[in-house]
């Protein structure tokens, strides 16, 4: 969906799975130190939004979700994700209940098989699901903001900001209130600064829960019977996962950033390297200057200098190897 915003002067939209909104608003810089400062919004309506209501709504994703909603207190939080039977990560939901819905946003385009599965595992559980992208659409707020939320708005607070599930009918007016926007490549950029994976970004058809940090964020270690939890427990008891998230310091001599699925190899290893990992999601920071997140194989040492296709890169540890 095609965000009414992208009328603001300045507005240059956005690319990928990420059309629909600005990438920015003609100073990515500027648009990043404002919500490092707690001022503005960022428009992601282009994110598709699904709620569950009925009597059993938590107890019955309490089963399917890898995090523990059972007795989720309304007003308050929480990422989960729904796994395949071999544990690979499928979806990421960002939820919360209002105590009588529960309000999940996800990525752009992936409602309709969302939907799909949570429909085809209702059984007798007193649950409806609906995709309400058309109708509400996700604003951000960053930390410390100020602005003003409308009565009756549900809001998801986490440390990182506010996501309001605004009517998609008020975007605009709400929008003339709300500060100076941000682009969708400022709110990417903070989130790369805060080792956040995003699905679709740093996972791929492989990828399982340990590997991004999503351990305790978005899996809960003491709950059960949900798809994909044998694969979880038996990584978290007896193994360790077979890949690691890694942030990035890039050369910032370079002009082009490495795209995504740019391939990583040792640094004395030459240009024949061989590959031990990609990238997967690459920004401009203003004050840390060209950064990644990437993924990496576990035994990397996590101290070594390497190369992101013809760009020099320092790591951080984000995942323990």
């Amino acid at each position: 969906m095609k965000s009414p915003l992208l009328s603001l002067p300045g507005a240059v939209p956005a690319e990928g799975v990420d059309d629909g909104v600005a990438a920015h608003y003609g100073d990515l810089f500027r648009e990043q130190r404002a919500l490092a400062d707690g001022t503005g919004f960022v428009d992601l309506s282009h994110r598709a939004v699904v709620t569950v209501s009925g009597e059993d709504r938590l107890t019955w994703l309490h089963l399917l979700l890898t995090q523990h909603v059972s007795e989720l207190p309304a007003g308050e939080a929480a990422e989960a994700l729904i796994l395949s039977a071999n544990g690979h990560v499928e979806h990421a939901l960002y939820l919360v209940d209002d105590g009588a819905t529960v309000w999940a946003h996800v990525e752009p385009g992936t409602q309709d098989a969302l939907v799909a599965y949570l429909e085809s595992m209702k059984f007798f559980y007193r649950a409806e699901v609906a995709d309400r992208t058309a109708d509400f659409a996700v604003v951000h707020l960053p930390a410390g903001s100020i602005a003003g939320v409308p009565a009756g708005v549900v809001v998801r607070e986490t440390p990182y900001g506010r996501d309001l599930f605004l009517p998609r009918a008020d975007l605009e007016s709400y929008a003339a209130e709300a500060g100076p926007p941000a682009g969708i490549l400022a709110h990417e950029a903070l989130r790369v600064e805060h080792h956040r994976p995003r699905l679709g970004f740093e996972t791929d058809h492989r990828t399982i829960p340990h590997e991004l940090g999503w351990i305790g964020t978005a899996v809960h270690l003491q709950k059960g019977c949900y798809r994909g939890q044998e694969t979880v427990a038996r990584v978290q008891n007896l193994g360790k996962p077979p890949r690691r998230l890694v942030f990035l310091h890039l050369d910032g001599s370079e002009v082009h950033l490495p795209p995504q699925g740019t391939g990583i190899r040792l640094a004395d290893e030459g240009p024949d390297g061989r590959r031990i990992g990609f990238i997967t999601t690459s920004v401009r920071h203003h004050e840390l200057g060209p950064v990644a997140l990437a993924l990496v194989k576990r035994n990397v040492p996590a101290d070594a200098p390497l190369m992101a296709g013809d760009t020099a890169a320092a790591q951080e540890t984000v995942v323990q190897p």
